[in-house]
Formats: structure tokens, C-alpha cells, sequence
């Protein structure tokens, strides 16, 4: 069975992007534009890796790793940025994200470190 990967990103062309390149890697994905959409997902699929970005409009990365964790979700979860929020990283990774890349990232790069995490 293939694993699961939730891309949460608010633009369309990022999502779609990672999305064409992990179903290339045999995962199975899902995407959400916002974060209630992301944790209906979480609920319903219970992905094995979320792809959060930091910046969404209504409730940011931040907010939906909280929510995850009060979920008893422990889904590992690689954050993305288009700027370099280092105070917000870091409060990510104290909340379990295991990595994080700031946009634009390098693709393979991305996609390396989620096959990594997925092993």
C-alpha cells in the first residue's frame, strides 16, 4: 500500500507541482488550499507526511500543527516558506516538523527529503 502525503499549500500551482511530482514517486496525495480543509483530511486519510506552508491565509502553519498536535495526530510534517521566518521555524520544529524548506525550494531537494522521511 502506498503511503499518503498532504500537501497544504494556498497556491494552486505549488500544489499541483508537488503533487505531480510525489504520485511520480508512488505516493498517494492529498492537497488543501486552507487549514480546515487540511485537518478534515488528516482525519478522514491520516496521511503518513503533511507538506505545510507557513503562510496561509486564515489559519497559518503555525496554527494547523497546533491543531494537528491537539488531534493526537502524529504525522510528520515538513514545513515550507517563502521567507525566512527563522523564529517561526523554529517554533515549528519544537512542535515536531521535521524539516523545512523556503520557497522557491529546489524540487529534488524536496522530494529526497520526503522520500527520506518516508522510508
Amino acid at each position: 500500500m502506498s503511503k499518503k502525503v498532504l500537501i497544504v499549500d494556498d497556491q494552486f500551482g505549488i500544489r499541483v507541482l508537488l503533487q505531480e511530482v510525489l504520485l511520480q514517486e508512488g505516493y498517494q496525495v492529498f492537497q488543501a488550499a486552507n487549514g480546515p480543509a487540511a485537518l478534515e483530511i488528516v482525519r478522514q486519510e491520516a496521511p503518513d507526511l503533511i507538506l505545510l506552508d507557513m503562510k496561509i491565509p486564515g489559519m497559518d502553519g503555525l496554527e494547523i500543527l497546533r491543531n494537528l498536535r491537539k488531534m493526537g495526530a502524529s504525522t510528520k510534517v515538513i514545513m515550507m516558506t517563502a521567507y525566512g521566518e527563522l523564529d517561526l521555524i523554529q517554533e515549528a520544529m519544537e512542535m515536531g516538523a521535521l524539516a523545512h524548506f523556503t520557497k522557491p525550494f529546489d524540487i529534488d531537494e524536496l522530494r529526497q527529503a520526503v522520500n527520506a522521511h518516508l522510508m
